[in-house]
């Protein structure tokens, strides 16, 4: 099976159960709320002295049977949990250390210290201890329930959940400079902190910016959709592109393109985010060298018809990135996930995408990652390494000084 026909298959079935009826599962019921105080209330263990062996049944005196002396015990242990304000949960004889273990519950408020250093010296007790909670070491790892997430080439690459434990873009602000973001799109609800508009009419949500801004931001662990690489980033929609009617195809223009590189200058923008390419443009050059003199990160996508002379992506100091298919220019460019990567669409759908514009939505989302905490004014062999394919759980383990290097 390719790589398309499985990614094609879990997305095929995560919609499936992203379409189904949200109360087709079965509850699982709630203890009732006295119920569940008891459940969590703390416990601790009362160590009863067992007779000696030949008192017991089987030994060669056998003054009374093991029946007989689990009652005179049972009665002991109840009589010390009334006394001392306790409840009794259940017992169990360890007779290869000679104690009966006795479990009693607090259900006034106490410490099972206090209470363990009121049963010492009580007639008949061993010892007590609390009832102790053991964590095992062999934890899976931290997982998302996102039903698209694993249909998402950055999850298998990059381990999401795992990065997101130590990083997640907070206090990073990314400037996406594309067509109209779906806001309302139920993975990007409360994701996108602004929007602005540099092109005039064309109110209604579009295809290719909803797109990267899902890659970017979409909001984790909401049991649906995908998980953005930098989710807990400040993310500002720059609408200077738009489609055409007339085939589709997203598109913009210098004036548009400037006045949103402008505007993300003036607002103190972390990341700038082109997921474009067309003619060198002076104007433009002289915006984008700004951003970069002023700490900012631009990260721009590659065309794959002329990679060697891509604008914006070929300027100095830019992040010029492409998609798995441009592997060959792996000296001179990033290479990032982006063939066959679900992502939001407008009108609350997902589907399938692919192109170097979506391989720089990834990056500009681990540029996020690796600014957080104030790497700022760093160039991009400095925050991504050398050119190649991006091992984004190094990077941040590097950047966080992490022993471990790898997700």
């Amino acid at each position: 099976m390719t790589g398309l026909a499985r990614r094609c298959r879990a997305l095929g079935v995560a919609l499936g159960l992203a379409l189904s009826a949200p109360g087709a599962a079965a509850a699982v019921p709630a203890l009732p709320a006295a119920q569940q105080q008891a459940a969590e209330a703390p416990r601790v263990m009362v160590m009863l002295d067992l007779p000696p062996a030949h008192l017991r049944a089987g030994g060669s005196y056998g003054a009374y049977g093991d029946d007989a002396g689990r009652q005179m015990r049972l009665r002991l242990a109840r009589r010390i949990a009334g006394e001392h304000r306790l409840t009794l949960v259940e017992d169990w004889p360890m007779e290869l250390i000679g104690v009966d273990c006795v479990i009693m519950r607090i259900d006034d408020g106490r410490s099972p210290d206090a209470v363990v250093r009121e049963l010492s010296g009580v007639h008949g007790v061993a010892w007590s201890q609390p009832l102790n909670t053991f964590e095992l070491q062999g934890a899976a790892a931290p997982r998302y329930n996102d039903r698209l997430l694993a249909a998402q080439p950055a999850d298998a690459r990059w381990h999401l959940a795992r990065l997101h434990r130590v990083a997640t873009g907070r206090g990073v602000t990314i400037g996406i400079v594309d067509s109209r973001i779906d806001t309302a799109h139920p993975d990007l609800a409360g994701q996108i902190a602004g929007s602005s508009d540099f092109v005039p009419g064309r109110p209604q949500p579009e295809r290719h910016g909803t797109g990267v801004a899902g890659i970017i931001a979409a909001r984790p662990n909401n049991a649906m959709g995908i998980v953005g690489i930098a989710p807990g980033a400040r993310v500002l929609g720059l609408r200077a592109c738009w489609e055409r009617a007339q085939d589709g195809r997203t598109v913009c223009d210098s004036l548009s393109l400037a006045k949103a590189l402008t505007f993300a200058i003036e607002s103190h923008v972390d990341v700038i985010n082109l997921s474009l390419a067309g003619p060198p443009d002076p104007l433009l050059t002289r915006l984008i060298a700004l951003a970069l003199a002023r700490g900012a990160t631009v990260v721009a996508a590659i065309d794959p018809h002329r990679p060697a002379t891509s604008f914006p992506a070929s300027l100095s100091g830019v992040v010029a990135v492409g998609d798995e298919r441009l592997s060959a220019l792996r000296d001179s460019v990033y290479i990032a996930p982006g063939v066959d990567v679900p992502t939001t669409e407008p009108e609350g759908k997902w589907g399938l995408v692919s192109g170097s514009s979506y391989a720089a939505a990834h990056v500009s989302g681990l540029a996020a990652l690796l600014r957080q905490g104030g790497a700022t004014r760093r160039p991009a062999d400095s925050l991504l390494g050398p050119h190649g394919t991006i091992d984004a759980c190094a990077l941040v383990a590097q950047r966080f000084h992490l022993q471990d290097r790898g997700c």
